[in-house]
């Protein structure tokens, strides 16, 4: 059944049927021709099982948290500190632009989210400034898919969820990997503001005035401290940190920066559930997926395909990465982590692979495609937000796509990178 799903899936989805539907109807007609019909009933069943679950509950937490911050001007703040560090530089808006998701990504954890918000005022800028809409939109794809890396991650909830691990654990890994991300996609631009003589953002900010932008982007910069220290320190779980993280973004959006207003909350609380919800149920059919596929005993025998191509981790772990980048660029990140996270897992710790270790290279590599061609996510979301065609936001982003490439093959190659921080504080062996 597993050979004949992701062609079936392939087809729902390219005659334009939502992931969430092709993810139930391709196994439901595979156990239907199969004659396997109490399967099926076991399938559509486990859909609300697998979303009801607690740790679950701080994804729409995170979400609001988010959308709270957006709202309420945070944003600008950020961008206004990030020009005050870097858009002295020359190719300093491009800089700014990475700066600001690498802050924005400890607010959200959305690359989505990163995308609109952030877009939205920064690609505007960049073409008024000189910039192609082409390249402002491709460098704020790129960027974007810092958010799930850099905690907190939605991403990197869903794995620990299907796979057992430390939320904490992953999160912890997750820093270095988005902040190598970062200066990677810095370091690219500065090589192209070299070449094409990029425009200088502004002028040099004087140290009073650095300041004083710090000073106005203090709260919201504090909120990965205290998600990350009340989760470190066991004061509350990810999930109570995500409801936390919701009353502090209240808290600051109304009565310290005054920049919410009580008509805004029912937009919010529904843009943060129609978000919310579209993650939710791709988790749902994902997870009932993977318990009709377990019983098939497919892992099994793909696992038994995967070792008999090598038996040395190294060479097995390049070829992981190829079909995990292939697999990033037809879909989404959540469901494909649930779907080959409980395959793919265990071969790689039975060599020895670290799980956690394993888990940031799946949730990173799975992260780039976002902002993959044919159909990443984040891709359509840039070319919505800048009015310029995928196709083109798509050949401009490649020269970014080879930077995060070589950094997902660091962090696969040297674990140290993902695994010092977690072994340091005591959530990784």
């Amino acid at each position: 059944m597993l050979i004949w799903f992701l062609p079936t899936f392939l087809v729902f989805l390219l005659i334009g049927l939502p992931v969430f539907f092709a993810l139930l109807a391709a196994p439901g007609i595979l156990l239907w021709l199969n004659g396997q019909t109490n399967d099926i009933t076991l399938l559509y069943r486990n859909v609300y099982n697998g979303m009801d679950s607690f740790p679950l509950m701080a994804i729409p937490f995170f979400m609001l948290a988010g959308e709270l911050m957006n709202r309420g001007g945070i944003t600008i703040r950020l961008v206004e500190f990030s020009q005050a560090l870097m858009g002295h530089f020359r190719g300093g808006l491009a800089h700014v632009n990475v700066l600001s998701s690498i802050l924005f990504a400890g607010l959200s954890g959305s690359a989505v989210a990163d995308t609109s918000a952030l877009g939205s005022m920064l690609i505007p800028a960049m073409e008024k400034q000189g910039y192609t809409r082409k390249f402002a939109a491709a460098i704020t794809a790129a960027s974007s898919v810092i958010g799930p890396i850099i905690p907190p991650s939605g991403i990197m909830i869903i794995y620990a969820y299907v796979m057992g691990e430390s939320v904490a654990a992953l999160f912890l890994a997750g820093i270095v990997p988005g902040v190598m991300v970062g200066v990677g996609l810095m370091l690219m631009i500065k090589v192209m503001a070299d070449k094409y003589d990029f425009p200088v953002a502004s002028r040099k900010y004087t140290w009073p005035e650095r300041r004083q932008a710090s000073l106005k982007a203090f709260f919201p910069l504090l909120t990965p401290v205290i998600i990350l220290g009340g989760i470190l320190g066991g004061i509350f779980t990810p999930t109570e940190a995500a409801a936390v993280a919701v009353g502090y973004a209240f808290i600051i959006g109304f009565f310290v920066l005054r920049t919410l207003t009580l008509k805004e909350v029912p937009e919010i609380l529904s843009n943060a559930g129609l978000t919310s919800a579209v993650v939710l149920l791709l988790v749902g059919a994902a997870m009932a997926f993977k318990t009709v596929v377990s019983l098939s005993h497919a892992p099994e025998q793909l696992a038994s395909l995967i070792l008999s191509l090598s038996e040395n981790p190294l060479i097995l772990l390049f070829l992981i990465n190829l079909l995990l980048f292939i697999v990033g660029m037809f879909l989404d990140a959540g469901p494909a982590i649930i779907i080959l996270g409980p395959i793919l897992a265990p071969i790689f710790t039975s060599l020895g692979v670290d799980p956690i270790h394993f888990a940031i290279i799946m949730s990173v590599n799975l992260t780039v495609g976002l902002a993959t061609p044919p159909m990443g996510l984040v891709l359509f979301v840039a070319a919505a937000v800048s009015r310029e065609k995928v196709e083109t936001i798509a050949k401009a982003i490649l020269p970014f796509l080879a930077v995060e490439i070589i950094v997902i093959f660091l962090i696969t190659y040297i674990p140290a990178l993902s695994m010092t921080i977690p072994r340091i504080t005591g959530f990784a062996n």
